[in-house]
């Protein structure tokens, strides 16, 4: 079939005869005609085609004489399929491929590639952001493990958390360079990937040479940032080279990147309004910023902090040998380093018109009122952070095409250092070293194997394709805690806090793609997990002094999850797709083995946690063309003791504290619009763009306790699932030279509480919803020499996510290809 998907124009053509006998000819003809009317050649005029796909000759009336043997130059009809038509997959799926990135999207990070893409939302704060994770039309930017991303069968999803920080995806280990094309595939609907799949499948295909390349570039940033006392400009670069060739059997390809980038302030330091006027003699303070908190408490905003200076490196290299023409192996090795310093600045002066950072004790005047002195002086810390990260990858596998292929991918995630430096002294003199506290995740990681075949019975255009696999993996989790008479450079002293844990899984699937009719085909598949999580290990310093820890339990849990899709080809355009499946998203070792602070004790709150139980439905009604598609999916999503941070009460304690536990039931129910178009209005203009509503509400939580009396959390909207979200891009190509792109995104406000008792959207910690414009222009000098000029934010829209974001940032690239 022709397959056309709304990041551009994907012709493939498929193995499965009905389809293709209607449409192949219809191809051919169509490139004979447009290389004919090129040469000069009369246009000709194809004769009609039968029903059943033959010839234009063999269409001929009985008795005619057969035409004159004509000599036509030879017509090669070619293209990429997406990972899920690769693999068999039914899941809707959105994808963009690396020329489209090149033209389209200005690209300093691997993820910015995604942000055009239906219901595709990467919390990226800032170029170089190494917490980025991936929201989908389902699922928030607080929820990493609810979505996968892959590269060349490699995770990059550190399935040890489920949050915006360590949990978020090992985007840098893939330098946008590398990327051949990315597919994003949405919902639970295909056996072969984890419960973890049922907000989305990022799969990244990176490149291999065919024959001797090279190329080098280099791209410029800059953002002008102005909020509340910070008015700065930040710049960033990036350097990038590849190197690659083909000689006989072997095939090898080398990347290396350098990135040197500069943030706007990611938080705000700031205290609570204080109602105690300030006494006589207390020292005047002048500065700070009235403003309101999320839950709309009076606040002072009193400086701005964590401006990050990193440094990235980023190198790989691929092997490939061909033992035979149909089996192949590819090894991988990837290393990326980061270098990275944030320090804090006050808007606070004191009497002399000197910085006030705080001091360790006594208050202070502020505005009239009295402030503690070593409040103030909490706001304000620096942070160092030092890593290296090393993967390695095996994937061996045939393909033949013939009654069966298989395929085998081990791979490793190695943190060989993860070294994070706070400051706890005080400002400014904390700048120089002084007491802090160093994180080591170092030996943190993950493997994973899986191996799979496909077996086709009657061959590649038989009834039924059944593929089937093994998966294992394991994760490993590593961050203790200490303290150290130097932040800068110092030693680990005390241990202060610690936490540890694996989680293992092993899993077997099947599925059968089941053309029981011309145009019918049926997926039908399973899926079935064995987990656990163990050597947890838990250790925090108390309030006053004392350590606790904790040897966690070991825990383990098993389920089949059972996936059914229905696809109806109406014609060579239409079709309609159904899609039921069940996924079991099991805990990640921080979500199970995690410390809660109650007073002055800590304690583990529930290492029992039971796995998400989801039940998702899709129907999709899409329509194909050579250059247009169109698609209205329809979804509905049940999630049983969904993993929801809230505040409940831990039993022999009177005080409700916040912690990750089961909430009973919510539903995610919505609809989306995408579609794409080429040529439209006038030649050479594309549009693509999509709509996507959802009603994301909490049907039952019976654990909740109100910090609030009368607060309930049943009927509210589940936390950071956003009511709207939309898309639009057109991209004009008036010659093979230039590409201008315009585009807007845009996201309705979200809730980051369970009662949306987080009223205030526009300021820090607040969730904002936001309309943002982006244009760029590239131009392809010749075969070898391309440029770029682009800017994000063009209208300059001041948000919040939590964070806030970047505001006008323009770009400038200039590209070589050897």
């Amino acid at each position: 079939m022709l397959t056309r998907h709304s990041s551009g124009t994907v012709l493939s053509v498929s193995s499965r005869p009905a389809v293709r006998s209607r449409l192949l000819p219809a191809v051919l003809l169509g490139a004979v005609h447009g290389i004919a009317s090129a040469a000069g050649a009369p246009n000709p005029t194809p004769a009609p085609l039968q029903a059943d796909g033959d010839s234009p000759a063999a269409a001929a009336p009985a008795g005619a004489s057969a035409p004159e043997p004509q000599s036509l130059p030879s017509v090669q009809v070619s293209g990429t399929r997406s990972y899920a038509e690769k693999n068999l997959l039914p899941q809707t799926t959105e994808s963009i491929t690396a020329k489209q990135i090149a033209e389209t999207v200005n690209v300093m990070d691997t993820e910015d590639a995604l942000k055009y893409l239906p219901d595709m939302l990467v919390r990226k704060r800032y170029i170089g952001d190494t917490q980025a994770p991936m929201a989908t039309r389902t699922t928030g930017i607080n929820a990493s493990a609810r979505s996968l991303v892959y590269a060349d069968g490699v995770l990059l999803t550190p399935l040890i958390n489920n949050n915006n920080q360590n949990g978020s995806p090992q985007w840098f280990m893939v330098p946008p360079q590398e990327i051949d094309r990315i597919d994003v595939m949405y919902g639970p609907f295909a056996a072969q990937f984890p419960g973890n799949s049922y907000g989305a499948v990022t799969q990244i295909t990176t490149r291999m040479p065919k024959r001797f390349e090279a190329s080098v570039a280099v791209t410029g940033a800059v953002q002008h940032f102005s909020q509340y006392g910070t008015n700065t400009s930040e710049p960033s670069t990036q350097y990038s080279a590849t190197l690659g060739d083909r000689v006989g059997k072997l095939s090898w390809w080398f990347s290396a990147n350098h990135l040197n980038s500069f943030s706007q302030p990611i938080t705000f330091g700031t205290v609570s309004q204080s109602k105690t006027p300030a006494g006589a003699g207390l020292p005047a303070i002048g500065g700070g910023f009235a403003d309101t908190n999320r839950t709309g408490s009076a606040i002072q905003v009193i400086g701005a902090s964590n401006f990050i200076h990193t440094i990235q490196d980023n190198a790989t290299l691929k092997l490939a040998y061909d033992f035979t023409p149909t089996l192949t192996a590819t090894y991988t090795l990837g290393y990326w380093q980061n270098r990275s310093k944030a320090h804090a600045e006050t808007y606070l002066t004191d009497a002399n018109g000197n910085p006030y950072y705080g001091a360790a004790s006594g208050s202070v005047n502020l505005g009239g009122f009295a402030y503690s002195a070593s409040t103030i002086a909490g706001q304000f810390a620096s942070n160092n952070v030092e890593q290296e990260h090393l993967m390695q990858s095996v994937d061996v596998g045939t393909h033949t095409q013939g009654p069966f292929d298989w395929q085998l991918v081990v791979s490793n995630m190695d943190y060989l250092q993860d070294l994070s430096r706070l400051s706890t002294g005080l400002y400014p003199a904390a700048l120089s070293g002084g007491p802090g506290r160093t994180t080591d995740m170092s030996g943190t990681g993950w493997t994973t194997v899986d191996a799979k075949g496909i077996w086709r019975p009657q061959g590649i255009d038989g009834a039924h394709l059944v593929s089937f696999g093994a998966h294992y993996d394991q994760f490993r989790l590593e961050s203790p805690t200490y303290s150290t008479s130097d932040w800068i450079s110092g030693g680990p002293g005390a241990l202060y806090s610690n936490s540890l844990g694996r989680t293992g899984t092993s899993a077997l699937w099947v599925q059968d793609a089941w053309r029981f009719a011309p145009s019918l085909t049926a997926t039908l598949g399973g899926r079935y997990e064995w987990w656990r999580a163990y050597d947890g290990y838990n250790f925090s310093t108390a309030g006053n002094g004392a350590g606790v820890s904790i040897q966690q339990p070991g825990v383990s849990q098993s389920g089949f999850s059972p996936k059914v899709s229905l696809n109806w080809a109406l014609g060579d355009v239409w079709s309609v797709t159904g899609s039921v499946g069940r996924a079991l998203r099991f805990p990640t070792v921080g979500e199970l083995y995690q410390s809660v602070q109650t007073g002055t004790t800590f304690l583990q709150a529930n290492p029992f946690l039971k796995p998400e139980d989801v039940w998702s439905g899709e129907l999709a009604i899409e329509r194909d063309t050579n250059r247009s598609h169109l698609r209205l999916s329809a979804f509905d999503e049940y999630v049983y003791d969904a993993l929801i941070s809230q505040t409940s009460l831990i039993p022999g304690f009177a005080t409700p504290v916040s912690f990750t536990q089961n909430v009973g039931k919510t539903r995610q129910m919505g609809v989306e619009l995408a579609g794409r178009a080429d040529d439209a209005l006038i030649r050479g203009l594309s549009l693509s763009g999509n709509v996507t509503y959802v009603n994301a509400k909490i049907l039952s939580n019976d654990s909740f306790v109100p910090t609030s009396p009368g607060d309930t959390s049943v009927g509210k909207r589940v936390p950071y699932v956003p009511t709207w979200r939309a898309t639009l891009e057109a991209t004009y190509r008036p010659d093979a030279h230039w590409a201008y792109t315009l585009a807007a995104r845009y996201s309705s406000r979200v809730f980051a509480t369970v009662d949306n008792s987080d009223v205030n959207a526009a300021t820090f910690m607040g969730f904002q919803d936001f309309f943002v414009m982006d244009a760029r222009v590239h131009y392809q000098f010749d075969r070898h020499w391309g440029g770029a000029l682009g800017v994000d934010n063009l209208n300059n829209r001041k948000y919040f996510l939590y964070h806030p974001f970047p505001q006008r940032t323009f770009y400038a690239e200039l590209k070589y290809d050897l």
